[in-house]
């Protein structure tokens, strides 16, 4: 299981223009490969009057899915560079949409990668890199006595405290982060001589 992986933080369109030709950048963050193809194939709808929409995506972690096309560039010159930029920042779940208004001069297949790199840069810069990490959902029911020494363990270990209900025993919901749950569990169960009850729920990435 990955405890973390990187991507982009937000939406976001960034444009250059070399030689006259425009090259309009979207990136868009997503979650699977299928709102990978929705979201080319909005771009394209949005830019139909334009003669290329060049894109790259990858998507997953362990078993990742990687598409990429030059739509009608000459081979190599657009999709690859693209991708490129978002290996060489170690990106997933990320798609890339480079549309390219021709401008009347030809760039030659350097100029076209330069520019469709430098397109995809521009989009990265614009929209942001977050990474996001591994958690895992619990649940911890206590005696009101150990509430301090549980909510103590939990915000000295960088995890998150997302609720906290107060009945006849104190039940805190929280976050754990994924590496350090086996130690977290170990400490609660120290501290509170093993009154505690812990219940772990699903894992999410935040």
């Amino acid at each position: 299981m990955t405890e973390s992986y990187k991507t982009a933080a937000r939406e976001a369109t960034a444009e250059i223009t070399v030689k006259k030709s425009r090259f309009i950048a979207n990136v868009f963050p997503v979650s699977n490969e299928q709102e990978a193809v929705e979201k080319t194939e909005q771009i394209r709808k949005k830019y139909y009057d334009a003669r290329h929409s060049c894109f790259a995506y990858i998507t997953g972690r362990e078993n990742s899915r990687i598409k990429y096309s030059d739509d009608g560039e000459p081979q190599g010159t657009a999709g690859i560079p693209i991708l490129d930029i978002l290996r060489g920042e170690g990106l997933t779940d990320i798609l890339v949409v480079v549309t390219r208004y021709f401008g009347g001069t030809l760039l030659g297949t350097g100029g076209l990668v330069r520019a469709y790199s430098g397109a995809a840069r521009e989009g990265l810069a614009a929209a942001g890199i977050i990474t996001k990490r591994l958690y895992v959902k619990i649940d911890i029911t206590s005696d009101y006595t150990l509430h301090g020494k549980i909510q103590y363990l939990l915000l000295g270990g960088n995890h998150r405290i997302t609720d906290t209900k107060f009945t006849d025993k104190v039940k805190i919901s929280a976050l754990c982060l994924y590496g350090l749950k086996d130690k977290l569990t170990a400490d609660i169960v120290e501290a509170s001589g093993g009154k505690a009850l812990i219940e772990e729920g699903e894992l999410c990435y935040i």
